[in-house]
């Protein structure tokens, strides 16, 4: 029988009012699992309502008394590790092993992070001849936080921690594919006395629940990481209503790799990069581009490695490749790989869906899948393909890799490999992206800002920025007494 999904609304668990449903998928076993509330705008309407009743008592907190309440989540999702990391790895499909080390202690890290931070967000002051001007940083009131599938947990607490550290009350829209993990944290939330209406989570579609949250006027601020054209509309309703926006977006990301590079920790970490969650990362490279004297050796062992990756149950501690995260979005990469070979690409290897026996028999799986002998204009090195698809190209000499790497509308990340100092620096700063690697790749310090320029996003997230965009700056002029 199908787990029945609630909202957290007010602290209060509640269906949808209107006792819609949706199904909810367990992408390794191609089956249902749960059941999860339809909601539309009268669930966001009570959400907001509930919000916008405990503001002034949240804002009005001593920030120490609000990083306490951060800090005990914290704590709870860390004591139930276990707990949030099955649930990952069941919505999502990627393995347990990831879930468990990477995505359920970034989440902790994320609220633990913003709470210390919060202790640590000074204010500004500039003292004139006879005046003294001091900068308020002041809660904004009801925001939206509005977060995608492929790192649930993780992403979602990077924008609900930060909005809750500066006073702000919250309605969150996790994804409607994979609302596990967001209901146990409604779970913790009541479990470690959270306030009432301070957060509240509710489910549904985006062109419902989510639509009618970006829509509402009580909603000062929107915080959306997902596609650019649910981006782009969102920008669209919100712009003229003059909402704060922080657009976190696609990515058609290049990996720079240069002949003098140290060889074996870029292979290895090229692998990575590309096939981490199934390709499914925002920050995945899915464009390497090779010095051509390189080219042919880089192009037989990465594709040697890629082979030797295990397709295969996500609660198998060896499985590298897990299940995509639904049907609709296998199809999806099946199709692009159909147009990369319609593109003239060469099929290095992979390509195909994977059958696996037993309990995945009917799960949603490919291959790893690199492809080579694409040009750079067309659409499988256009399009971002968000899943295990990655291509290859060779360049000549620094300048065409540069131009290879800016060469789309995106623009979120690149890594450049070279033990050339100088040369690291130059293509750097002349890199089109927010962010940079040079011989690394996803090492994040929470305190540097993150996102993306052109079709990859508006704004920055992380460190003092997000507390700032969650904030409203006023400044004071204040004269001596004469």
């Amino acid at each position: 029988m199908a787990r029945q999904l609630l909202n957290l609304i007010g602290n209060h668990f509640q269906p949808a009012e209107s006792g819609k449903t949706l199904d909810v998928w367990d992408p390794a076993q191609g089956r249902v699992y749960a059941l999860l509330p339809r909601s539309d705008a009268d669930d966001i309407e009570t959400a907001v309502l509930a919000a916008e009743t405990a503001f002034a008592d949240w804002s009005g907190l001593a920030p120490d008394d609000r990083a306490k309440y951060l800090f005990q989540v914290a704590d709870q999702i860390e004591a139930r590790l276990e707990d949030f990391a099955q649930a990952e790895s069941l919505d999502t499909g990627k393995p347990l092993w990831l879930a468990r080390q990477v995505d359920i202690p970034r989440a902790v890290r994320n609220f633990r992070f913003f709470a210390a931070g919060l202790l640590h967000f000074s204010s500004e002051s500039h003292a004139l001849p006879g005046f003294l001007n001091y900068t308020l940083r002041q809660s904004l009131g009801v925001v939206a936080c509005i977060s995608p599938w492929n790192l649930p947990l993780y992403l979602l607490s990077w924008k609900i921690a930060p909005a809750l550290a500066m006073g702000n009350t919250v309605v969150a829209k996790p994804s409607e594919v994979t609302p596990l993990t967001a209901v146990l944290l409604s779970e913790v939330l009541l479990e470690s006395g959270f306030p009432k209406g301070v957060l509240n989570l509710v489910h549904g579609l985006g062109s419902e629940a989510g639509a009618a949250l970006i829509h509402h006027p009580k909603i000062k601020a929107i915080s959306f990481t997902g596609s650019t054209r649910t981006g782009a509309e969102i920008a669209r309703i919100a712009a003229p209503r003059f909402k704060k926006l922080s657009l976190e977006m696609g990515g058609k990301n290049a990996a720079l790799v240069f002949a003098d590079c140290d060889y074996e920790n870029m292979l290895e970490t090229s692998v990575r990069s590309a096939f981490t969650n199934q390709g499914q990362i925002c920050l995945c490279m899915s464009r390497i581009l090779v010095e051509r004297s390189l080219y042919s050796r880089f192009r037989d062992d990465f594709v040697a490695r890629v082979k030797a990756l295990k397709v295969g149950d996500p609660q198998e501690p060896d499985t590298r490749i897990g299940a995509l995260v639904s049907q609709a979005h296998q199809e999806k990469i099946l199709r692009h790989i159909d147009l990369a070979q319609q593109e003239g690409g060469s099929l290095l290897c992979g390509g195909q869906s994977v059958q696996l026996s037993g309990r995945c028999a009917q799960g949603w799986f490919v291959q790893p899948t690199v492809f080579e002998g694409l040009s750079a204009s067309c659409r499988t090195n256009q399009e971002e393909i968000f899943g295990p698809v990655v291509t290859l190209q060779a360049f000549d000499n620094e300048s065409e890799a540069l131009a290879l790497a800016n060469g789309t509308d995106y623009g979120l990340a690149s890594s450049v490999w070279t033990t050339d100092q100088a040369r690291a620096l130059r293509l750097s700063e002349k890199l089109q992206a927010g962010l940079v690697w040079v011989n690394c790749w996803m090492e994040r310090d929470l305190r540097t800002p993150f996102g993306g320029v052109k079709n990859s996003g508006l704004g920055r997230e992380g460190g003092w920025e997000a507390l700032r965009f969650f904030s409203e700056a006023k400044n004071i002029c204040l004269a001596y007494p004469p």
